[in-house]
């Protein structure tokens, strides 16, 4: 069911917390989000007059026409009491992102916000990569691909279902590297995200995040190296190798 933005309007007594001396009265706007935020807007500038973030628990009571507001965190509370009811709606909402292309189910159109691909049209989503590149191209299912990189560069669909990243990121370096510690292969699992771990498990249980990035050489300890966003670091975070040396680059053919 999709989420809504509950919307109240009217002559209103705002009070903060249990003193009753720290009140306002105004004719305002108040905004209840699916995630118990609480706004109070009134005619003057962007910022509400009052507000509550996140409220551990918020609750909206409407009896004879009118509203009352309640939302309260462990220290802090907001009261909205409604003299004169002007409105109270309730509206479709979702997080404003990118636009990436269209849904091929609802032909509404895909945004990218907060770390998932979302339909605006029937409120599915796809979560992806953080810093996955969502690419003009779509799959043949319709939907967009991404770009990822985990050792090295992968184009897949959005769609984990459909084109699972686990898989492209197997097919590449399933076996490439060894255990540093007992030997053995290293496979590429899906464990909540994408690691090499040690085929002999559970009797080594060694095991690596993939992380963002491309195998540009190997370490001295023998495991790959990979250029992060914030540098070169060994697959192995724990690894005190001093110099990783470089893989030998081909040689261009321009004279």
């Amino acid at each position: 069911m999709p989420e809504t933005i509950r919307v109240f309007a009217g002559d209103c007594t705002i009070t903060f917390g249990d003193d009753d001396r720290r009140r306002q009265r105004g004719e305002v706007v108040v905004l209840l989000k699916p995630d118990d935020t609480l706004l109070v807007h009134d005619v003057d500038g962007y910022q509400p007059v009052a507000w509550l973030t996140r409220a551990d628990t918020a609750r909206a009571e409407v009896e004879d026409g009118t509203f009352t507001l309640v939302a309260a965190t462990n220290d802090r509370r907001v009261r909205v009491e409604c003299h004169t009811c002007y409105g109270i709606s309730r509206y479709p909402g979702s997080e404003a992102g990118i636009p990436v292309g269209d849904c091929p189910d609802c032909d509404g159109p895909l945004v990218r916000a907060d770390g998932s691909v979302a339909y605006l049209g029937c409120s599915a989503d796809h979560a992806i990569p953080r810093r996955a590149t969502v690419r003009q191209e779509t799959c043949e299912c319709g939907l967009p691909t991404m770009r990822v990189e985990r050792g090295d560069s992968f184009d897949v669909c959005v769609d984990r279902d459909c084109e699972p990243l686990v898989a492209a990121v197997r097919e590449r370096f399933d076996r490439e590297w060894d255990c540093p510690y007992c030997g053995a292969d290293l496979r590429i699992l899906e464990r909540g995200s994408v690691i090499a771990g040690c085929e002999e498990y559970p009797d080594c249980d060694t095991g690596f995040g993939v992380p963002d990035g491309v195998v540009v050489g190997d370490c001295d300890c023998g495991l790959p190296v990979f250029e992060t966003r914030t540098g070169r670091r060994c697959l192995d975070t724990d690894c005190d190798a001093e110099v990783p040396r470089q893989r030998d680059q081909p040689q261009s053919n321009r004279s």
